[in-house]
């Protein structure tokens, strides 16, 4: 990847940035990239990587260097492409580290009772373990990107230390990275705007918001194409194309054909964004929203259950690609993955599982 700069493209202007998902997301950049990223002149703090605003990332490396204070760790990160350092703030346990305990002895202990002193002091060794890392380590570190002393550095609001024995977390790692460069880093972020230069909003857009509006004012857990089709009606022109003042109108689509082109178009942005799925595949098209799916989720639910009782998950829990299949085979054949997701996030939202790692679930 080459080093972006702005000197060749304007920066845009700071309030439509929040229209880009990047800028509210953790960027998964090369530290090479991070570098060399040009800081905004309207907002300190903010930086562009091909015309996008960032200023979260998520970086994984080695542990090249180590500098520890009494708040913080410093440690340098190595990607392969280059060398970063990351602030990391010490919680309050590892700052408690060899102090006495100040709730002094518990009784129960000696018992086999509960005891509150004990469990705290394994929970700090437990932390200890996974944020005081040694050179040589694994590190995953996610936060703001700032430039201190001349110097571009992370200050990590999330670090860990990562358990790779077989160099999996790492291969899957340099496999995700250079598809999000070619998928979304790599092609420029572009604002359409319409004749008077005001920024406008695409048919398409506008289509997979009216129906949005529809599935929550109605509070439907399915519909069909018809049910929706006459609320685009709005988004079709009907006036004829010319292709100049002089000649006749060009032959175009229909506005009938138009308007079935533009729904089918937004339908399937939505069910590959996970809001909708087709649970049967049939010629009577049947569309699920999934967050008011209530079997599905009791389907995801009862899969993580009872295979979580199961010797190989019951350490770690059922990997997502596990929960995919089975409740593919017990309830729809046709469940996407993002869909999957976005119930799986709505069940630990609602502490009903919990996730062991980033991709396990068990039940809360």
């Amino acid at each position: 990847m080459q080093a972006a700069t702005m000197d060749s493209v304007e920066e845009s202007p700071s309030m439509l940035w929040g229209l880009d998902p990047i800028f509210s997301a953790f960027a998964k950049l090369y530290v090479r990239d991070i570098l060399n990223m040009t800081e905004s002149t309207q907002v300190p703090g903010i930086y562009f990587y091909n015309s996008r605003p960032i200023f979260k990332v998520d970086v994984l490396g080695t542990v090249v260097s180590k500098r520890e204070r009494n708040d913080f760790f410093c440690y340098g990160v190595d990607d392969g492409t280059g060398v970063i350092n990351c602030l990391c703030w010490k919680n309050d346990l590892l700052r408690e580290e060899g102090a006495p305990t100040k709730w002094g002895t518990h009784s129960d202990g000696a018992q086999g009772g509960f005891n509150p002193v004990a469990e705290l002091e394994k929970l700090r060794q437990a932390q200890q373990s996974r944020c005081h890392l040694e050179i040589g380590e694994l590190l995953r570190v996610r936060g703001p990107v700032k430039t201190s002393r001349q110097q571009r550095e992370i200050t990590a609001s999330v670090y860990y230390k990562v358990n790779d024995p077989v160099m999996a977390v790492q291969i899957a790692w340099m496999m995700e990275v250079p598809q999000l460069y070619r998928e979304c880093y790599d092609k420029p972020f572009l604002l359409q705007h319409d004749a008077m230069g005001n920024l406008a909003t695409t048919p398409l857009n506008k289509a997979t918001h009216v129906i949005m509006d529809f599935v929550k004012q109605k509070s439907v857990s399915r519909f069909r194409p018809y049910d929706v089709q006459d609320l685009l009606q709005p988004l079709i022109s009907s006036k004829p194309q010319t292709a100049s003042a002089a000649q006749e109108p060009v032959a175009c689509p229909s506005s009938g054909q138009q308007l079935r082109q533009l729904l089918k178009e937004a339908l399937q942005i939505l069910q590959d964004e996970g809001v909708l799925y087709r649970k049967v595949k049939s010629q009577e098209e049947v569309y699920h929203v999934t967050a008011e799916d209530k079997d599905l989720f009791m389907a995801v639910k009862d899969v993580i259950r009872e295979d979580s009782k199961r010797e190989k998950y019951a350490e770690r829990g059922c990997h997502v690609l596990h929960i995919l299949s089975a409740v593919r085979q017990r309830y729809s054949l046709n469940l996407s993955k993002t869909a999957l997701e976005l119930v799986l996030k709505s069940l630990e939202c609602n502490s009903d599982i919990i996730s062991t790692s980033e991709n396990h679930y068990t039940l809360f």
